[in-house]
């Protein structure tokens, strides 16, 4: 049997002041708009103020399903030092849900000195439906996949709350940058596994043979190419913030169409030719460039507290 997770621990630093910060948080039709976690959130009607706040949540989870839930805020309390706390208790009955109950916190903890300043975190955590394989599934993915949503988020409301750019701008920059960068990396790992080590394909011969280079070698020198390209497309994906590898694909790419004019020119008015395919490599290398900055980063957010890191 699976043993008790540790719970869930985010921590951001933002520079804005702390009531922007709390009226995106607080706020439910703002607070959808950055949390990954939520396709919508509502207030309920609340006839007596003395009561807990209560709300409603949904999250998509595709092929037009989604799951719903419910929760309340339990109190909120102001420091006199200017922190700010918000507890809140969260559950499901939605048989689809993995998560059937549970609770959590966000602090809002000023910088000594710096009204612009802002540490904000959270911490949370749940009990899950369907017995051991819910466990299981919650140690294994679901609670990593659902921590890194929520450091992702935070930095993507660091970005709203700090530079004004709005969440779903973030999101379509991240998802063109996602879909250009592995697509760049997808296309070197095939080209150098599949035509190159496993086929050495005839096409890939000729051009080198049509280049001056011997047979001998050229069996030789295509698999050494076949393993630098599969190096750096699985550089791309390891090492997934180094932009390096783009502005390398960027030099390699034209290099590539020029040999492939002089070395064997009837290539260029095949079907399929290497040169449209340069072509689209070198236009998605750029895309991926150009919206690699200002993306919200899991990366940013610190995942344990300071006692546990030191």
């Amino acid at each position: 049997m699976p043993g008790r997770a540790r719970n869930i621990y985010v921590e951001i630093d933002i520079r804005a002041p702390l009531d922007r910060i709390w009226r995106l948080t607080q706020m439910p039709d703002l607070h959808q708009r950055w949390d990954l976690r939520f396709s919508r959130i509502e207030y309920l009607p609340r006839p007596d103020p003395a009561q807990p706040q209560r709300f409603r949540y949904s999250t998509r989870i595709g092929l037009g399903l989604q799951i719903q839930g419910e929760g309340e805020t339990v109190g909120s309390h102001a420091g006199p030092d200017g922190q700010r706390t918000s507890a809140l208790k969260f559950w499901s009955d939605d048989r689809k849900s993995l998560i059937r109950q549970g609770s959590g916190y966000w602090k809002y903890i000023p910088a000594a000195g710096d009204p612009q300043s802002v540490r904000f975190l959270t911490a949370y955590d749940y009990d899950v439906r369907f017995g051991f394989m819910g466990k299981a599934i919650d140690r294994l993915i679901f609670r990593p996949l659902i921590g890194w949503a929520t450091a992702w988020s935070f930095d993507r409301l660091r970005l709203w709350a700090e530079r004004d750019i709005d969440p779903a701008l973030s999101m379509r920059r991240s998802l063109a940058h996602l879909v250009a960068r592995l697509t760049v990396a997808l296309v070197w790992l095939y080209q150098g596994v599949v035509p190159k080590l496993i086929a050495h394909h005839h096409d890939e011969l000729r051009m080198l043979y049509d280049a001056g280079i011997s047979r001998a070698a050229g069996r030789s020198l295509l698999t050494a190419f076949g393993w630098a390209e599969l190096l750096l497309g699985l550089t791309l994906i390891v090492f997934w913030h180094a932009r390096w590898p783009l502005w390398l694909t960027l030099v390699l790419m034209p290099i590539a169409a020029i040999g492939v004019i002089f070395a064997t020119p009837s290539f260029v008015i095949a079907p399929f030719n290497p040169m449209t395919l340069n072509l689209c490599v070198f236009a998605l290398a750029v895309i991926a460039l150009l919206e690699d900055h200002d993306l919200p980063s899991a990366r940013r957010c610190r995942r344990a507290p300071a006692a546990e890191q030191s």
